[in-house]
């Protein structure tokens, strides 16, 4: 059923675009050909039902975006290709560098001997940026809940003491 296949991959490239924030990495982590990821990517941003199951599951993350996403792709994201880079006898064609997944690395060097240096995001520090942005995004809901509550409260005629 290819259908089937193609509405699957939509799906998978929605999750994969709400936590990575890039069209072309999402549609290929989704299955889309490489030749046409980054096309395939906007076709599916283009789409109103896309668009729709990536903000419902941005809300669900408390998402309000790409800072988010960057977050969380630091904070858990996979640091293999990195690490292949380091011990590889010899660099890479282009064609292969292309595809590594070089996220989380902040810093690269080549010493003196003709090694590599990386230097790595601090994972601890995203994650506690994540901390505060899930709790801010409770307080904001908390507050939106409070002031509801309280507007219902007044429309029902209810009194309010003052503070």
């Amino acid at each position: 059923m290819p259908g089937n296949d193609l509405k699957s991959k939509r799906s998978a490239f929605c999750r994969y675009y709400t936590l990575l924030g890039n069209a072309e990495e999402a549609a290929l982590k989704a299955g889309f050909d490489r030749k046409n990821a980054l096309a395939e990517g906007v076709k599916c941003l283009s789409s109103d039902n896309c668009r729709k199951n990536i903000a419902s599951l941005r809300k669900s993350l408390s998402d309000s975006g790409n800072v988010t996403a960057a977050l969380r792709r630091l904070a858990f994201g996979s640091c293999s290709d990195a690490v292949h880079l380091v011990f590889a006898e010899e660099l890479p064609p282009p064609d292969i560098l292309d595809r590594l997944d070089l996220f989380n690395v902040s810093e690269m060097k080549r010493d003196k001997g003709g090694g590599i240096e990386i230097k790595f995001f601090d994972r601890l520090k995203a994650i506690e940026k994540l901390f505060e942005l899930e709790n801010a995004f409770s307080d904001r809901d908390k507050a939106a809940d409070l002031l509801k509550a309280l507007s219902s409260s007044a429309e029902e005629g209810g009194e309010i003491d003052d503070i």
